[in-house]
């Protein structure tokens, strides 16, 4: 993905209508890193979603807090693919530490995301950081042995 959160956040400020916002949503959504085939995993999916969503963590670095995890992620949904954008955007390449003191929820309700997502789609997206939120306290947990 090309867009950080910054420009995100600055693209959303632009547009004002929430028809605007859906679609730039998608557009995120397009530009994700493709998942390889072998991603598309049941380890790799994220429970509480209504649609499908698979996140996938590669660790760089470490041990511990300062492993720095990478993500890669893709849904059959437009605008939860969308929504695995954003959060990418928030959390992707940061360390296990930054990441555990991310509010993404903060952003989220920043955007007007919040008010505006289903409850359904608002669960998954607790699911979706709370998966990437896991994936980093198992980083931070690790020690070199």
């Amino acid at each position: 993905m090309s867009e950080t959160l910054d420009e995100i956040v600055a693209n959303f400020e632009l547009l004002e209508e929430w028809d605007d916002r859906y679609r730039y949503l998608i557009e995120l959504g397009r530009g994700l890193a493709p998942l390889p085939e072998a991603g598309h995993s049941d380890e790799n999916k994220v429970r509480g979603c209504a649609s499908q969503v698979w996140l996938e963590a590669r660790r760089e670095g470490g041990p511990g807090e300062g492993t720095r995890l990478h993500f890669l992620g893709d849904s059959d949904a437009h605008i939860v693919r969308g929504l695995v954008a954003l959060a990418l955007a928030i959390y992707s390449g940061h360390s296990a530490k930054e990441i555990l003191a991310t509010d993404a929820f903060a952003i989220y309700e920043k955007l007007g995301l919040a008010a505006h997502l289903t409850p359904q789609r608002s669960n998954g997206v607790r699911s979706m950081i709370e998966r990437i939120k896991s994936d980093a306290r198992a980083a931070a947990a690790t020690e070199m042995v």
